[in-house]
């Protein structure tokens, strides 16, 4: 386990040289690689004063929303603003066909209105600190006793990193710490955060503005989307994190981000703070080959998937509601792998790793010393990608269409967990009733003949596809009636007849139930793939860590950063269009005259308020309109993001919020593996739309009066 800290330091010397709209950078690592570079794009603020472990910097105002997204707080009382996309699960969740939050909006008009969302989180960063020496010293320590024992060596480095996480969670109470990797397993970071679970939904408005155009529009610019929800962090009495009371009162924000109504011109500085998910951009060609080989299998049972579901949420508005989340989710990365593979071929992106790998292996080369360290680093990385590539396939063939029926997932799920029970101790009938109460909530969200006719869709593609015991077993019958046959005779059709069969035939209801039967065939066909995919891991992770180490020692003097990997980063860069090919220039911003100009009554997704024409055709902005009285909706920047960015606050240079991120463009698809500096481009909300939004057409001017504005 070799590790990269000369290279790390050096890298640092020449953080000017850095690209401007390049780079997911590591805070603590700012002032030393990045200071400069901000600097001279225009920031005002310090490196210290945006992360500063010791005193109330700007990453106290930026936080982890739920699992998978961004969020800003925006009021000294816990108020926050995220993505509409980020909160979608959340405001569904509480809607139903009386109260449907998705399709009229909802705002609170006092604190006593804000609504507890169940199961939502969000995360502050106390603190990240460099444990890569530790690490090494554990490891080192641990070849010396145990020699070439990997799984003992391993066992003595996570003992040496639990202690440091027992360490931390000492040290600060109310507190989680993690040890995260960077630079594919090269770097260590402890990391503390701080985690609130009272989350209360404050206001979003209508799908129809907050997710307007809907996917027809998705990753496309020109966007007239105002994707922005609210929410609001509580705690106990003395600030610290606490499950939702009644009793608890509104989080007293360490810090909160003010709000500028300048807007933006085109050049101006602009930083991101967030959370950017997966990126990998230290892939080899091989790599990105099956990558694509593997999103063409995703997208093929996607598209038949989302069809199905479609037709039923068109055809009814209770099905609508209960599948939106789901039908948001799965389309989002299906389109995202569409245009994947367009910039792929457009931008050469497999042909410009080759040739980076060429020159690398030229470096190598001409060292004896290097060719003994890195002479086999390419060819490893290739070997290992094809040796898990076919059970990878596989796995993704199965996990994309026979394990999304969402029947057989229950019945699995209710037959292991009231299993385990009855395996540790609980009386049977205890067991049942414990999973059924954990099962039964899925069911709000669950419509039994939509996911039959999603059964026979899935089941037939996947026969069609792959070639398993499982597809055999199933050749042998018609596929429909195999389908009817389960959904008409299993007792998971519904939480009623589950709890009944439970009460009536106990363990014998849901053991031998046909829903379950099957699903324990899905399960064990899915493990037995994913299990075989998995057996080329460590082998992969061992090839990349030293590619990685390579190509760092390569290119040393140079500034990096490590791929994203749902730690918070800053990006920094400018507001700025792009031409996407000859001819089509497109400017830097969007009015509210775009969504009307895209307005149509007859499709769903580009359905436009009343109210809001009526504000538009009044000219109604106050004073959130630009200085020629349009009314801005979205702009673009050069910023370097990803999934996990949604809701980041985009700010100013000097730290004040001008809009929240909440896409890329389309041309962007393959930024996950390379960046592409003319062409790539993040999709802003403006903050003057958000807030037109929430006072002129939500009449929510409350929450307006509790946030800091900077007056123009």
């Amino acid at each position: 386990m070799k590790r990269i800290l000369s290279i790390i330091t050096a890298l640092t010397v020449f953080a000017g040289s850095a690209f401007a709209d390049e780079g997911m950078w590591l805070l603590p690592l700012l002032e030393k690689m990045n200071g400069k570079a901000m600097k001279e794009l225009g920031c005002e603020l310090t490196p210290k004063q945006i992360y500063d472990i010791n005193n109330t910097s700007l990453k106290d105002a930026i936080v982890q929303f739920g699992g998978g997204c961004t969020g800003e707080i925006v009021s000294k009382d816990g108020l926050l603003l995220t993505n509409h996309h980020c909160g979608y699960s959340n405001i569904q969740q509480l809607s139903t066909v009386e109260h449907d939050y998705l399709k009229d909006g909802y705002w609170a008009m006092n604190r006593s209105e804000e609504l507890p969302c169940e199961g939502l989180t969000v995360t502050f960063l106390e603190s990240m600190t460099d444990v890569t020496k530790i690490i090494e010293k554990a490891e080192k320590k641990a070849r010396k006793q145990f020699g070439e024992d990997e799984a003992k060596i391993a066992e003595a480095v996570n003992q040496a990193a639990g202690d440091l996480i027992k360490e931390a969670e000492e040290s600060n109470p109310y507190c989680s710490a993690t040890i995260e990797t960077f630079y594919n397993n090269n770097v260590y970071y402890l990391i503390v955060y701080k985690i609130y679970s009272d989350v209360r939904f404050v206001g979003a408005p209508p799908s129809s503005i907050g997710k307007f155009g809907a996917d027809t529009d998705n990753w496309m610019w020109p966007r007239h989307t105002g994707d922005f929800s609210m929410f609001r962090v509580y705690a106990d009495r003395n600030g610290n994190p606490a499950e939702y009371s009644p009793a608890n009162v509104p989080l007293k924000a360490k810090n909160h981000l003010q709000i500028s109504l300048e807007g933006v011109e085109k050049g101006d500085y602009t930083m991101i703070m967030g959370y950017p998910g997966r990126t990998t951009r230290f892939q080899t060609s091989p790599e990105l080959k099956h990558q694509i080989e593997l999103n063409d299998i995703r997208i093929a049972a996607r598209t038949i998937r989302q069809d199905v579901l479609l037709e039923d949420m068109l055809a009814d508005p209770k099905v609508k509601i209960q599948y939106a989340s789901k039908y948001s989710s799965s389309s989002n990365g299906w389109k995202k792998w569409q245009g994947m593979k367009l910039a792929f071929d457009k931008l050469d992106i497999i042909g410009r790793a080759e040739k980076e790998e060429f020159m690398f292996q030229r470096w190598v080369a001409a060292n004896p010393g290097l060719k003994a360290k890195y002479g086999t680093a390419v060819a490893d990385l290739a070997a290992a990608v094809e040796a898990g590539r076919e059970a990878e396939n596989a796995f993704t063939k199965a996990f994309e269409t026979i394990y999304k029926i969402e029947l057989t997932d229950f019945a699995f799920r209710m037959v292991t967990m009231a299993g385990n029970a009855i395996n540790n101790g609980t009386d049977t009938l205890a067991a049942l009733t414990q999973a059924y109460e954990r099962l039964a909530p899925r069911y709000a969200d669950y419509s039994a003949p939509t996911d039959r006719k999603v059964a026979k869709a899935m089941i037939r593609h996947y026969c069609d596809i792959a070639d398993t015991e499982l597809t055999k077993a199933m050749a042998e019958y018609d596929i429909d009636w195999y389908v009817d046959n389960i959904f008409d005779n299993s007792v998971f059709v519904s939480a009623e007849t589950l709890r009944k069969a439970i009460e009536e035939k106990g363990i014998d209801a849901v053991a031998k139930d046909p829903a379950a039967m099957f699903g324990m065939g899905i399960f064990a066909e899915c493990l037995q793939l994913q299990q075989m995919a998995g057996q080329s891991s460590e082998q992969l992770a061992k090839a990349r860590q030293l590619y990685t180490e390579g190509l760092l020692e390569w290119k040393d003097g140079e500034p990096s950063y490590p791929d994203a990997n749902f730690t918070m980063r800053l990006t920094y860069g400018t507001v700025k269009g792009y031409s996407p090919k000859d001819a089509v220039i497109y400017r830097h911003y969007t009015t509210l005259d775009g969504v009307m100009e895209k307005e149509d009554p007859d499709n769903w997704e580009f359905v436009v308020p009343a109210r809001l024409k009526k504000l538009w055709r009044e000219q109604d902005f106050g004073r959130y309109a630009m200085a020629d009285g349009k009314m801005p909706v979205a702009f673009l920047s050069n910023n370097d993001i990803t999934g996990g960015n949604s809701g980041s606050p985009i700010m100013n240079a000097k730290g004040e919020l001008i809009g929240l991120a909440f896409d890329g463009n389309w041309e962007s698809m393959s930024s996950d593996v390379m960046f592409e500096s003319a062409l790539q481009r993040c999709i802003n909300v403006d903050i003057r739309y958000v807030l037109f939004i929430v006072e002129k057409f939500g009449g929510a001017k409350w929450l307006i009066n509790e946030m800091k504005i900077v007056k123009k």
